[in-house]
């Protein structure tokens, strides 16, 4: 097997929960250095920018981008000029023009490109895929509920124009949909903005597929620990929960899969085989839909938030 060597961009807290121990547990890959301006690794190579990580470390193969969403495009940019591999968290831009930009770019220089969706590696995704692929599905119900100051303590990026607010978890909720559904299309939606924000700390949303089935989904991030993360998908022979972001699958009542989150290894799992075949695997429609609720929804002016 191939070794890969990486650079990690971005020393942050979702760096430091998930990536790390997921790029160590992968067969094949090698963590060589880390970019930060602000932060640093015991143990690990650093460098206060990129530019100056791939002047020094040439041999390079990749690089993941852990950066708030809207320093991506520029540096995902000078990675893949420097003929990169890049892995982007998501939201893999701050807008769908700067990913179309970056899709192009790598498919100019041969350069795999990979937005990094990591609620589709939760353990029951793909069972309920497959056990989806032949149902007729009916209606579809996504609850996604979440405590801000527990799981975003102190980020007040997500509060700023282009932060997102609740889309940040909820995205992962859309992700998961637009990998298990037909497509689907908003409708309406409701967004509930705090009077000291520019994003929405909860939302409603309704789509619908082409064939006319229902889709509700419930975001807020006003949630009391612990979080809800579910989605109910009713079909005509029998329904499909997937529940704790998809840690656990149940259909008809009956649990058929309960295991420990384990998404970033698949993550990272799938970007070593990206790289292995010289491939790119950059879906932009769970970012589409959240642009379509921030360009249709209704807004409705709630209470501050202050952390």
């Amino acid at each position: 097997m191939s070794v890969f060597r990486l650079g990690l961009v971005g020393v942050g807290k979702i760096a430091r929960d998930q990536h790390l121990a997921a790029i160590a547990a992968t067969p094949g890959l090698e963590l060589v250095a880390t970019a930060d301006p602000h932060a640093r690794l015991d143990g690990v190579t650093d460098y206060r920018s990129l530019a100056a990580m791939l002047d020094a470390e040439p041999s390079l193969d990749g690089v993941a981008i852990c950066t708030p969403a809207h320093l991506r495009h520029e540096l995902a940019s000078l990675a893949l000029r420097r003929d990169k591999a890049v892995l982007l968290e998501k939201p893999p831009g701050a807008t769908l023009a700067e990913i179309e930009d970056l899709r192009s770019l790598a498919a100019a220089r041969g350069q795999v490109l990979f937005a990094a969706w990591h609620s589709r590696f939760a353990p029951g995704i793909a069972t309920a895929r497959a056990w989806l692929a032949d149902k007729a599905v009916r209606a579809v119900a996504i609850r996604w509920h979440e405590d801000v100051r527990v799981w975003h303590p102190g980020q007040r990026w997500l509060w700023e124009a282009g932060g997102m607010g609740v889309f940040d978890p909820g995205i992962n909720a859309l992700s998961i949909a637009t990998e298990l559904l037909a497509p689907f299309f908003l409708r309406r939606a409701t967004l509930e903005v705090p009077q000291n924000c520019q994003t929405p700390i909860a939302a409603a949303l309704a789509f619908r597929t082409a064939a006319g089935v229902e889709i509700e989904a419930d975001f807020d991030f006003r949630h009391e620990d612990p979080p809800c993360w579910q989605m109910r998908i009713d079909t005509a022979q029998g329904v499909l929960t997937l529940e704790e972001g998809g840690a656990r699958l149940v259909i008809d009542g009956e649990t058929l899969m309960e295991e420990p989150e384990r998404e970033y290894p698949g993550v990272y799992a799938h970007f070593r085989d990206l790289l292995e075949r010289g491939e790119s695997d950059i879906d932009i429609a769970p970012l589409r839909h959240v642009a379509d609720a921030l360009m249709l929804g209704h807004r409705r002016a709630v209470a501050p938030f202050h952390d």
